[in-house]
């Protein structure tokens, strides 16, 4: 029997309703997430933040799998035993070739709590609909954190679309005090010393 075609909006659903149905909490972030808070960028994967009981595992294996996601429930496991919060599970949609990329969070995590406690409920349209992500400010620190790692030059040109869209709605000493506790004031300062809006 033929597949159903699915396109990206289509895959947001079937991943973000597979998380609704089992009852966890999600956070979007990555590219889907910069089309709230600065410009659309063309993507095949999806980034979450989920927070996943672990009575809730087999279910969330059970409903990826229903949905032509293959995600073994001893790998989720494995992942919240070791507690690997930088190395993502990911989700790969079987006919499709969109990924999602599942980042577990964990009470250890400072800053992570910080940022799902601030997740907003953003209206992203009618094919998408209503969907958790991150607040732009916690957008900025991670592509901050993420730039320092890899120097990959989407993550500037995606914080200084967030701040052009945003304007002084952005919460610039919220950012810094995460900025000084994760270290990353020399990469913000350089970033902030280059911003192409600047006269």
């Amino acid at each position: 029997m033929a597949q159903e075609i699915i396109d990206y909006p289509g895959f947001v659903r079937l991943v973000t309703g597979a998380l609704q149905k089992v009852g966890i909490d999600y956070m979007i972030g990555g590219a889907l997430a910069l089309w709230a808070w600065g410009e659309p960028r063309a993507t095949l994967d999806l980034d979450l933040v989920i927070s996943v009981p672990l009575e809730a595992v087999p279910r969330l294996s059970e409903e990826l799998k229903a949905r032509d996601m293959l995600l073994p429930p001893d790998i989720i496991l494995d992942a919240l035993i070791e507690e690997r919060s930088d190395v993502p599970l990911n989700a790969n949609h079987i006919h499709s070739g969109f990924k999602a990329d599942l980042y577990i969070l964990f009470s250890s995590d400072d800053f992570g709590q910080m940022a799902f406690s601030r997740r907003e409920l953003v209206d992203l349209g009618p094919q998408l609909g209503t969907l958790y992500v991150h607040s732009p400010e916690d957008l900025i620190v991670y592509k901050l954190w993420y730039y320092r790692l890899s120097r990959q030059t989407k993550h500037p040109r995606d914080i200084y679309a967030i701040l052009m869209a945003q304007g002084d709605q952005i919460d610039l000493d919220y950012i810094q005090e995460w900025v000084d506790r994760k270290g990353l004031s020399s990469v913000w300062a350089e970033l902030l010393r280059n911003r192409p809006d600047r006269a």
